[in-house]
């Protein structure tokens, strides 16, 4: 039977586990910062526990300090979590069938509960769009840069708060029903699904990468 001090030692935890503090005066060196950031792993495996919507804004905050070349701020962030997984789902079902249609195919049962089912493999989805502006200074294609960018910084500001992420697109990220679904207009992009969540497996170690024959200095 569960008494009055279990319940509350419950919450407490409960609380514990979604309201993490976050640190923002502590000493860390350049070389253990550099070494975070080389760390981070994409992981596709992702539970409970979520970041909570503080979490999210957090991270979000971070996000938006990407490059942004006159200010245009040519990004959103749309969450879904729960429920509304199902409804991207369809959407995305939906865009899969339509493209199979236009290839004169048609998808099997196997296929259609896999799209279905897809957006159920983290329980916050973080979906990042473009928002482009016309502006003699700043092409399209700097814009999309700078999303890519605010991406970056979403998944890092969520490494530091604990979670696990896997950035996602696939051939269906722009497909119609999908841009539909998110009310993206036909100038602009679903840049990124960013799956999150906790993992429950270790992190795997990175191994080096050679960037010798990456770098050419002039």
């Amino acid at each position: 039977m569960s008494t009055s001090k279990d319940k509350k030692d419950q919450e407490n935890n409960q609380k514990d586990n979604t309201e993490s503090p976050i640190v923002t005066n502590s000493q860390v060196t350049d070389e253990q910062l550099i070494n975070w950031i080389k760390s981070r792993r994409s992981i596709g495996n992702l539970t409970i526990p979520a970041p909570t919507e503080n979490q999210i804004k957090v991270a979000i905050d971070c996000a938006v300090t990407a490059p942004d070349h006159k200010k245009l701020q040519p990004w959103r962030f749309i969450i879904t979590q729960g429920n509304a997984r199902h409804e991207l789902g369809r959407a995305f079902l939906a865009a899969a069938e339509a493209q199979a249609a236009q290839e004169g195919e048609t998808l099997s049962e196997k296929a259609r509960q896999k799209t279905y089912n897809m957006p159920l493999r983290a329980p916050v989805i973080i979906t990042v769009v473009t928002h482009m502006q016309a502006h003699k200074k700043v092409p399209p294609f700097e814009q999309m840069l700078s999303a890519g960018a605010a991406v970056q910084n979403l998944i890092l500001a969520l490494k530091a708060q604990g979670f696990s992420t896997v950035w996602r697109t696939g051939l269906l990220c722009n497909e119609p029903a999908v841009k539909e679904y998110f009310d993206v207009g036909p100038d602009d992009y679903v840049t990124a699904f960013v799956y999150t969540g906790s993992s429950p497996c270790d992190m795997p170690t990175r191994k080096p990468i050679d960037i010798e024959p990456l770098v050419r200095f002039e």
